[in-house]
Order: structure tokens, then sequence, then C-alpha cells
């Protein structure tokens, strides 16, 4: 394949977010396709036994293997790094095999974890149950707290874990002060920013070391396919990440990543827009005597940090009623916004976190992350605002309020 001149470091490097979005890390074979070609093979074969030799070693770029790389992926990996602002980016399979590769890598018996209490219910697994089994220490600690962080640190600590926004309470993390306090102890910061993703919030431009996906969200957008994707330098990426991805076999299949190339060329558009449907939404929610969980709201206790790290509040948020029956009972009332545990979606959804995503937690933990049993956690998609509103006002009517 030969890539394009448009794709020169030099010339792309200046280029903007939106454009970023449709055109970065585009190859063209000789056939000279406008949209990126699927490759959907698993080996490629050589003009001499010299040059798969040169390939194995390292040096002669080129696939040798879609378990390590195919040149679909290697397009989609391009184009998140420039959306993302990282050197390098490796996909994976899923968004929960992107948080354990990240954290697996690089973690060994007898090191130490920081991690956000409030996370989604696999990623709190990962830290509670799977860790531990290897010898791996973790503490939990208040993400919102910046004084949790710096206590729980240890000699031994070697990575701070969260997500910001948080699933599903919408906790924040000042990104600046808890990377920097990282930074400032040698240790290394892996963030998930699956809820704003490079759109919206790039957390390395406030120091954080890696940036972690489930790009089966918003990235890709309609709900189509599982993918994951670790972003890092070019020095994690290449030389902490990969050798456990290549040996462990996590890796995103090129369909899927093809699909969500396509999704990236609108995610501009589409997390502007949802955002602002989203801020729509949220007050009229708010106006109805709601308890909103919603950065953007100025009701949100830490708003004026969410309004500091991002450019928009995002699509999604949460909100507190009486108990899970009331829950039900709403969720159970709507005729346009589907009962489904997926975020991202153009199509708006809504769950109740305690009964699905954050099931797996039991009751004590699901109460020390803050997810309630009348908590819903909404995606809001991309209808019209005002149909949005009037389901919602049926769900509400529905519980009497």
């Amino acid at each position: 394949m030969k890539r394009t001149t448009g794709q020169d470091r030099s010339i792309t490097s200046k280029w903007r977010a939106a454009t970023r979005a449709v055109r970065a890390g585009t190859w063209r074979s000789e056939q000279g396709e406008t949209s990126e070609a699927l490759f959907v093979n698993s080996g490629f074969s050589y003009d001499s036994a010299e040059q798969v030799a040169a390939r194995f070693q390292g040096e002669e770029p080129g696939p040798v293997y879609s378990r390590f790389q195919n040149p679909t992926t290697a397009m989609l990996e391009e184009r998140i790094a420039m959306i993302e602002g990282a050197e390098a980016c490796r996909t994976q399979a899923s968004g929960m095999a992107a948080m354990t590769s990240a954290l697996l890598c690089q973690l060994s018996a007898g090191d130490h974890i920081v991690a956000g209490r409030a996370a989604f219910g696999s990623c709190r697994w990962i830290v509670d149950n799977l860790l531990p089994r290897f010898g791996i220490e973790k503490t939990i600690v208040d993400a919102r707290d910046n004084a949790a962080w710096e206590a729980a640190i240890r000699p031994n600590t070697k990575v701070f874990f969260f997500e910001t926004p948080a699933n599903p309470t919408m906790d924040i993390v000042d990104l600046e002060f808890v990377c920097g306090l990282a930074k400032s102890k040698g240790i290394t910061t892996v963030v998930d920013n699956a809820f704003a993703t490079g759109a919206l919030q790039r957390p390395i431009e406030f120091g954080a070391d890696v940036v972690a996906y489930s790009a089966t969200k918003l990235m890709e957008g309609q709900g189509r396919v599982l993918l994951g994707a670790i972003c890092g330098t070019a020095e994690f990426i290449n030389d902490v990440l990969m050798p456990f991805q290549r040996n462990t076999g996590p890796i995103a299949a090129p369909f899927n990543a093809w699909v969500v190339l396509k999704g990236l060329e609108t995610l501009p558009l589409r997390a502007k827009a949802q955002s602002a449907s989203a801020m729509e939404v949220a007050r009229f929610l708010e106006g109805r005597g709601v308890q909103m969980l919603h950065p953007g709201l100025e009701s949100h206790p830490q708003h004026a940090i969410a309004a500091r790290q991002m450019d928009a509040f995002g699509n999604i948020f949460s909100f507190n009623l009486k108990d899970r029956a009331e829950a039900f009972a709403m969720l159970n009332a709507f005729e346009l916004i589907d009962i489904s545990n997926n975020i991202g979606d153009a199509k708006s959804l809504a769950c109740h976190p305690a009964s699905t995503t954050h099931n797996n937690m039991g009751p004590e933990g699901r109460a020390e992350a803050g997810v309630g049993e009348g908590m819903i956690r909404m995606n809001v998609g991309l209808e019209d605002v005002q149909d949005l509103i009037d389901d919602l006002d049926r769900g509400l009517r529905a519980i009497g309020r």
C-alpha cells in the first residue's frame, strides 16, 4: 500500500480536530480508493525471505500478521492518536480488553494501584478481583478528592486509574492536579476517557500518560461493533503494551476497525450535537425537581472543573429517583427512549445501573461507588430534543411527578 502525500506529519499536525477525524491516518492502495480499504486477512506474503526476516526484526515497516497489526487497524490507530494528541495508539478487541491490557501490561506482583471508586462495573471488577489474584495491591479512593490521591500513595504505587466523567455517577477528576501529582511521584496515570472521547476532552493535554477507550461507544456511535483503544507515548505503546498485546492476543478485528473509522468521520458533529441536546434534556429534568448528575449543570459540585477541561459536557448523564421501583416504572413508561445498557449511540438509551452495568458489585460495592437503587443513566441521541423531552415527561407522569 502507498500513503497519500497528505499524510506527511508536517502537514497533518496542522490539521484541526474535525479534519483529523475525517482524514488522519488514511492510507491508499494502488487502486486510489477514497474510503479506507478493509483488509479482512490474517496473514501476508512477502517478496523474499529476506524481506520477511527484516519485518520480523523491525528493520522494515510493513504487516506480518494481523495479531500484530493489520493495515485497516493501523489506519484507525493513527487517526485516534491524532484526535487524542498522542504519539501512538493500539486498538483492542473491546473496551474492557483495552482497560485490562493497559493495566496488566505494566503491573506486576508487589505493585500497588490507586483507583477511583466510581467506575464502570467491569473496571471495578478488574481492580477489586483480578489484580489481587496476581499479587497486585489496590486502594480505592473518592477520585473527586485531590487529597485522597496523595494520601493513598505508597512506595510501590505504580498506577493511578480513573474515569472522568465517571460511569454512572458523573464524578469529575481534576486532571491537571491528579496527573501532575502522579508525574511528580513517577506514577503512570491511566484515564478512561470513553464518556467524552478526544472530541470533547483530551487528558494528555493535562498530563495523562495513558488514555484508554471503549471505542464501542461514542467513537463508533451507532451500536454496531466492539472495539477498544489505548493511547500514549510511542515508548509506552511499543515497548510496554505491544509485547503484552502480541503475545496475549486481545486484537481488534479489521472489520470492526473499519466500522469505527467510518464512525470517527462524524464524531465531532455527533459529540457536539448530542452534548447540546443532553444539556436541554438535563435542564428540563432539573426543572421538574429531579436530582441531576450532569457536569454541565451549574448545580453539579464539580461544574467548574469540568468546564475547565472539557470542550462540551457529553451526551451521558444520570439522575436519581426514589428507589428501584420508581426507576423501573419510569423506564417502562418510555415509548421512544430504549431501555439499553449501551452508551454513545445515536439513539437515546436509558438503563438502571444497579441492576445492569453495576449489578456484579453487590449492594455494598454499589453504595461505596455511589450507585443508588433509584439511579437512571441516560444516553442522549440524535433525535429531536422535544420528542425526548415529551418521552421523559411521559415517564415522570407515570411515577406521579
